[in-house]
């Protein structure tokens, strides 16, 4: 006689059919296994942290994750200039509809941003979430969001029938460099920082949503998200890939906290304290992160996932610098994913294979999975690929 189908057996089913590794259902909670990076993880159990259990939402054919690569698209040499002065707007602007249609399977961007965005209607706020984290330094020559990117995705934006009034570009808790504002192709969009820009991102508390409830008993301290991110009803968010010296990387869903009130905090109340490996306040089982993303005017508005890998970092704070994996080349890649876990699962996978990675920064993704965010993959982007992960490369 077959076993009975209980939730539970049903959980289990589930979460292993999409998951990293298996996940260990005990007592009614949820444990989280740490992986490794040479062997699969054993199944020693770490501290419990009490969440929804909740199987991932994404069937396989969305979690697609598509890397057009471009080599034409920057052209520095690692010396002269900077960086920034050397990327390549009509290169671009042949990426960011290639990677809109393969991701969408439709033949026009137009008919791609449909998909997308099936309700827009004109006057509905279309959020872009980009990353200025190191604005703060002036210092130009580190890495930084890139304004190409956005240019030709408001352009596509645009070419679907989205206003360009429509569209915010922002990072509520950075100023703006000019060599980002002043180069911008959509003047009729705005834009938001903490200078630089067309607006400063406030933080008035405009919607109870936007209070960011933290599931650990020791984050009290209240943080909310910007009010633009309750004014919008659609958001794609444009990370960059670094690694990173708190958390092991700064990806999509560390992106948002420039979307965030507050940073700081006492020791057991400050994100970052639960970010970091090297911290006692660190568990494989909870991160921040996950909790700020799973805010509903992220988790429900998020309709893609640009990630800007034409440059890439090996730290938070450094210059753009050569890619083995590359060919001793900048990265020159766009990737695109309408699952945000599974993009960062690929981005995590590239850094790993050109640097190496600490086996935590994976934790967040299996975290993020087990709250029904998206699915949780470890592979290869350079061999034998992703089993549930869809992953399409495509050169230019």
């Amino acid at each position: 006689m077959s076993a009975r189908l209980t939730r539970r057996n049903l959980l289990r089913a589930l979460a292993f059919a999409v998951g990293c590794l298996p996940p260990v259902l005990a007592g009614g909670l949820l444990r989280l296994p740490r992986l490794s990076a040479q062997a699969p993880a054993p199944r020693a159990a770490g501290a419990v942290l009490r969440l929804p259990l909740v199987s991932s939402r994404n069937a396989p054919s969305s979690s697609r994750v598509v890397h057009i690569h471009a080599p034409a698209a920057t052209d520095w040499d690692f010396t002269t200039g900077w960086y920034w002065q050397h990327v390549s707007q009509s290169v671009l602007d042949q990426m960011v509809p290639a990677g809109l249609m393969r991701l969408t399977a439709t033949p026009s961007v137009a008919e791609a941003w449909r998909v997308l965005i099936p309700a827009y209607r004109p006057g509905q706020k279309i959020a872009i979430k980009v990353n200025l984290n190191n604005a703060r330094s002036n210092d130009p020559s580190l890495i930084d969001a890139l304004i190409e990117p956005v240019n030709s995705l408001m352009t596509t934006l645009v070419a679907g029938g989205v206003r360009e009034e429509d569209l915010w570009v922002y990072d509520a808790v950075r100023p703006m460099p000019a060599s980002f504002f002043d180069r911008r192709r959509h003047k009729r969009a705005r834009f938001f920082a903490t200078s630089g820009a067309d607006a400063v991102a406030t933080f008035n508390h405009g919607d109870a949503s936007l209070r960011v409830v933290f599931s650990h008993q020791s984050m009290v301290r209240e943080r909310w998200l910007a009010d633009l991110l309750f004014q919008a009803s659609y958001l794609v968010n444009v990370p960059i890939i670094k690694r990173h010296g708190t958390h092991p990387v700064t990806l999509g869903f560390k992106n948002h906290f420039g979307s965030l009130s507050d940073l700081g905090g006492p020791s057991g109340d400050n994100p970052h304290d639960y970010i970091n490996p090297a911290s006692d306040h660190y568990r494989a089982d909870y991160s921040p992160l996950v909790d700020i993303n799973a805010n509903h005017n992220i988790a429900a508005k998020t309709v893609l996932t640009v990630a800007d890998g034409l440059f890439g970092a090996p730290w938070v704070g450094v210059k753009p610098v050569r890619w083995r994996t590359f060919g001793d080349a900048a990265p020159n890649s766009l990737f695109f994913s309408r699952d945000r876990v599974a993009m960062d699962c690929v981005l995590c996978d590239l850094l790993r294979a050109e640097w190496g990675l600490v086996d935590a920064a994976y934790d967040y993704l299996r975290v993020a999975q087990a709250r029904g965010l998206g699915v949780c993959e470890r592979g290869d982007p350079w061999g034998s690929g992703y089993q549930q992960i869809e992953y399409l490369k495509q050169a230019l």
